[in-house]
């Protein structure tokens, strides 16, 4: 780890379907330092070539075996974590939880009724609720004692009007808890305090956020508060993703299950890990694999349609806001890949959005040009400080 601190550490998982990420902070500090003390992650943990990383060293490749490869890669860790602590130790947990339901709105401390609370809404994401409980209720068994504190992806959209949480659905869909949840919540919590922080009132206007990830989501924002957001009932909703369809015609799925007879299990696996920029290239979810592939023309069309999803999900969530002040670009695509940054914008040009191409292409945090009306900016992500942040305010005595 780099500079000491103190004696104590919170750490954070945010466990996914085959990888698992974390993060140590100083507990001590206050408030919380933004960069962890040390952190990493482990990747293709049910593939053929599991990999760990951690931060300042190479990667190294892992056998976790076939049988328990989850439980192999959270002992692992645990058996990593341990060996650097150098006599600190760990006074608390913080779970990246995708899907509070419409019960729980904040963080809260996991027991064993939270935690079958939370298996509950397993149906509502899928792909990686199970994970993170998994996570949870393994670490409640050995470590009882150990406070572990979820946090949920959802609770950020809480502010929504109820018009924006409505699905065009028989009411008893709602009263069944069917409704518009919104997801991608830590990463938009961090954008509303480092926004304020770095624009002040100028942030606190119309603005549109863009979580580019392997998933992937829009929110809009008054005030720095959720108005409107792409992802609805599950995190399928909205822009095309790396593997996931967005917004889809649901007589698509109806068709594909009564006519072409696909079960409900291969439907499932057809939306959440074959479809997207995958899916319509047939290469691969990564843009940086994808561009420089652009001659063919599979490619291009997914690259094309890309870009599309977002700028009509802008211009739909820019209504919402009777105009737009200020664009935000995040996470690893929206971070990092210029030229999707670059065309989003230019579609974009009927708003008034202009970047400065110098700037786009050295990934500075304003990328709008002087003649744009809309501030443009790249912002990272940091999910991980908004949990730790959570843990160390629920767990300090």
């Amino acid at each position: 780890m780099n500079d000491r601190g103190g004696n104590s550490l919170i750490l954070v998982l945010n466990c996914g379907s085959s990888s698992i990420k974390f993060a140590l902070f100083d507990a001590d500090a206050t408030p919380l330092a933004r960069t962890p003390a040390w952190g990493g992650k482990v990747e293709g943990i049910t593939g053929d070539a599991p990999v760990f990383s951690e931060s300042g060293a190479a990667a190294e490749m892992l056998a976790l075996g076939c049988e328990h490869p989850y439980h192999a890669a959270l002992t692992y860790l645990r058996q990593r974590i341990v060996a650097r602590l150098q006599g600190r130790r760990i006074v608390a947990i913080a779970h990246r939880v995708v899907h509070g339901g419409s019960k729980y709105f904040e963080p809260v401390r996991v027991d064993a009724a939270v935690l079958a609370d939370l298996k509950s809404l397993i149906p509502l994401a899928p792909l990686h609720q199970p994970f993170a409980l998994e996570a949870i209720g393994a670490l409640l068994d050995e470590l009882p004692r150990l406070p572990q504190v979820a946090c949920f992806d959802t609770a950020f959209h809480q502010s929504m009007p109820t018009v924006e949480k409505m699905l065009p659905l028989p009411r008893s869909a709602w009263d069944q808890g069917l409704r518009r949840y919104g997801f991608h919540g830590l990463s938009y919590a961090y954008q509303a305090q480092v926004l304020g922080e770095r624009y002040g009132d100028a942030a606190r206007g119309r603005t549109i956020v863009a979580h580019l990830g392997s998933g992937a989501s829009l929110c809009a924002m008054r005030n720095l508060q959720s108005v409107a957001t792409t992802m609805g009932f599950s995190a399928l909703d909205g822009l095309m993703m790396g593997t996931r369809c967005g917004a889809l015609d649901p007589g698509a799925v109806i068709y594909l299950m009564e006519i072409r007879k696909l079960s409900l299990e291969r439907v499932g696996r057809m939306l959440y890990h074959e479809s997207g920029l995958l899916g319509v290239s047939g290469v691969s979810a990564d843009p940086r694999e994808l561009l420089p592939r652009e001659g063919e023309l599979p490619v291009q069309q997914a690259l094309a349609l890309y870009v599309r999803s977002i700028v009509r999900e802008v211009g739909a969530l820019t209504a919402t806001l009777d105009g737009l002040d200020m664009l935000v670009f995040t996470a690893g695509i929206g971070e990092h890949q210029a030229v999707i940054r670059e065309r989003v914008c230019a579609g974009l040009g009927f708003l008034g959005v202009a970047i400065d191409p110098t700037a786009n292409a050295a990934h500075a945090p304003v990328i709008s040009s002087a003649s744009s009306r809309v501030k443009v900016v790249v912002e990272a992500a940091n999910e991980e400080w908004v949990a730790a942040t959570a843990a160390a305010t629920l767990t300090r005595h």
